[in-house]
């Protein structure tokens, strides 16, 4: 009963987070153009590029796919976001977490690594998407946790400098492809999102 009732507390949290910053985005963040951005941070420890934020590659700078990282920049903070992994129809975390009835879990590691601005304050669940090979896409489920491994809590707080590791956890029908994943900052709602390609 206890394990329910905290899934929903976590839930009502990051829904709760979500909404304050929508609210805060409107009111002090005018809108300047959204951008999405595909480009890898390069690994090698030299290099000074950046991701564009018009979607345009440079040419030191690659696609994203699964186990690359992306610099994203959100309303007062930039954090390096790396798609750590991907568990595609990991069981529920216990004997009451199952997918609903046509739908089965995937579940992604994301890390955040804060590089500028100011701390990390959010629900990264909130920010985060997957896409399937029909445009779809997919919200995260907060209220699941599954045996691929240790979610992010529903507030994640992270110093300047500092790394945070988790999984957040997707619903999608049974027979749909996954071809993106999608993380924004500030709750998804920053003006650039970062996504990566699923093989």
């Amino acid at each position: 009963m206890s394990h329910t009732t905290n899934r929903s507390r976590r839930a009502a949290l990051a829904v709760a987070v979500g909404a304050l910053l929508i609210a805060g985005t409107a009111a002090c963040n005018p809108t300047t153009g959204s951008s999405v951005s595909t480009d890898a941070k390069p690994t090698t420890a030299s290099s000074g590029a950046k991701s564009t934020s018009g979607g345009g590659q440079s040419s030191a700078s690659k696609a994203a796919k699964v186990g690359d990282t992306i610099a994203l920049k959100g309303m007062d903070t930039s954090a390096d976001i790396t798609v750590v992994k991907i568990v595609d129809n990991p069981a529920g975390a216990d004997d009451y977490t199952t997918p609903d009835a046509g739908k089965r879990f995937v579940a992604v590691q994301f890390r955040i690594k804060v590089t500028g601005g100011k701390a990390y304050s959010d629900s990264p669940s909130n920010g985060a998407k997957l896409v399937d090979s029909q445009g779809q896409s997919y919200d995260a489920d907060i209220a699941s946790d599954t045996k691929a491994g240790t979610s992010f809590p529903a507030i994640e707080n992270l110093a300047l400098g500092a790394t945070g590791l988790g999984f957040i956890t997707f619903q999608v029908p049974t027979g749909a492809k996954i071809t993106q994943i999608q993380f924004g900052l500030d709750s998804g709602m920053a003006d650039q999102t970062g996504q990566w390609s699923v093989n």
